[in-house]
């Protein structure tokens, strides 16, 4: 990994520009460390910026409290499948507890890879960097084969009821009512699944 896209949240709305931290301030803490451990760095917590630079980051790093984890993870899943790891110091830390407080949320299901902290030291910090990423590959994996399978259980929904409206109007079992849609499906140069929608829907306007 190279470059690391820091997206800061100040307590400020998304994409309200926030004044610029002095060089000392706490927030500024995860830019100066990676930077003096050899990263091409960019900080911001303007959305306009974040938009633009994002598609050139290896690795989003979360500056921010885990209630605007969710807000900003779910922004850059839209723009850019990339790594997101949080930046855990004191202030974030204390900050999430209070809010998980005052909002009764959990700390479960937390979208990010990997949490990095002021005290990791340069390897410290390269191999939670690096097992990030591992994770963030393995989650993607996970996150489609459960597309996959969402989408097949749907399609056998349309295929189930498709079977069950031929079965009952031309009285025929389900696997004549099957061998039906399959005919048909070779025939027209379509998915079983496409033809039993429309026999599907077909059926639905019939009855109203």
């Amino acid at each position: 990994m190279n470059f690391l896209l820091i997206i800061r949240d100040q307590t400020s709305p998304i994409g309200e520009k926030a004044s610029p931290p002095s060089a000392s301030a706490p927030f500024c803490e995860p830019e100066r460390i990676l930077k003096a451990y050899g990263y091409d760095v960019l900080a911001s917590s303007v959305e306009r910026d974040i938009r633009r630079k994002i598609r050139e980051a290896d690795a989003v790093v979360l500056q921010m409290p885990i209630p605007g984890i969710r807000v900003w993870a779910n922004l850059t899943a839209k723009l850019k499948a990339v790594p997101l790891m949080w930046w855990c110091s004191e202030m974030t830390a204390v900050s999430s507890l209070a809010s998980s407080k005052n909002e009764g949320e959990g700390e479960d299901d937390i979208p990010v890879d990997g949490i990095l902290t002021p005290s990791m030291s340069a390897n410290e910090l390269h191999w939670a960097l690096h097992l990030g990423a591992k994770h963030f590959l393995e989650r993607r994996q996970w996150m489609e084969e459960r597309t996959q399978l969402v989408s097949r259980l749907e399609e056998r929904k349309w295929i189930d009821h498709a079977k069950g409206i031929l079965c009952e109007i031309n009285r025929i079992s389900e696997a004549e009512a099957y061998e039906v849609l399959r005919k048909r499906a070779m025939n027209e140069r379509k998915r079983i699944v496409d033809i039993s929608a429309l026999i599907v829907k077909a059926h639905q306007q019939l009855k109203t």
